[in-house]
């Protein structure tokens, strides 16, 4: 399987390691952007995770759905108040269909890196548009990559250091843009390890990918308060629309 998955450990410690994006000035743009782009249409959310998008959306009214592949993590949502409101389907989002049909679909904070190979994120992009109305979006929000140029001896690159969280990134395979995150992370006392891959995608490559499941790029934005986007972001929300 080419999808990274979480395990319960990682599970368990998932939203307190993860506090800054649950964080309002976080949190409430990425849910206007899509409640915004949904138009009182329902959505779909791909690695839905612990519910940290979902949930709030579906707390405004919109009808939610959603995909993940880990059932720890989906453990995680269900025990949350209003978890009721948000269906979802345990498995693989390259693969993995649901009923009926969705104003959006929405893949964000970098999960379409969790599926490491290009083949297939091309098929999440055409699991997307299977799940999408004529005239519905796709949205994806990842990094823009900076490969790390190292110089012999050099394993990594430190991005984060603080007193709860240190993050390395080993860029394993250029061909296959395939890096390696680990991150040390305090969580209630304790020390929680955990390392993955991941598949790094260019913006014209993730263009290309919504070409060829029937998608066109209509916005790119830098962020979910629609920054512009420029050579010198290191993030982008792109939103792929699906022909009428």
């Amino acid at each position: 399987m080419a999808s990274t998955t979480w395990g319960r450990e990682v599970a368990e410690a998932y939203d307190a390691a993860s506090a800054p994006m649950f964080d309002p000035e976080v949190l409430d743009p990425t849910v206007d952007f899509l409640e915004e782009l949904a138009a009182s249409g329902p959505v779909l959310e791909l690695a839905v995770g612990t519910g940290r998008v979902a949930l709030p959306l579906a707390a405004r009214g919109v009808l939610v759905s959603g995909i993940d592949l880990s059932p720890d993590m989906v453990e995680r949502l269900r025990a949350k108040p209003g978890a009721d409101r948000v269906a979802v389907t345990i498995g693989d989002m390259t693969t993995t269909r649901v009923a009926g049909s969705f104003n959006l679909v929405c893949l964000v904070w970098n999960a379409i890196m969790n599926v490491t190979t290009q083949e297939d994120q091309v098929a999440v992009f055409t699991n997307a548009s299977a799940h999408l109305r004529p005239g519905g979006c796709f949205v994806v929000e990842v990094a823009v990559p900076r490969p790390f140029r190292h110089t012999p001896g050099e394993l990594g690159r430190v991005f984060a250091m603080a007193d709860d969280h240190v993050g390395i990134d080993t860029y394993d395979d250029t061909v296959g843009q395939i890096l390696s995150s680990h991150h040390w992370t305090e969580v209630q006392g304790h020390l929680v390890r955990h390392s993955a891959p991941y598949r790094y995608v260019w913006p014209s490559e993730l263009d290309l990918m919504a070409r060829l499941a029937g998608l066109r790029l209509a916005q790119r934005w830098a962020g979910w308060r629609k920054e512009p986007f420029t050579s010198a972001s290191t993030s982008q929300v792109a939103v792929f629309e699906k022909g009428a």
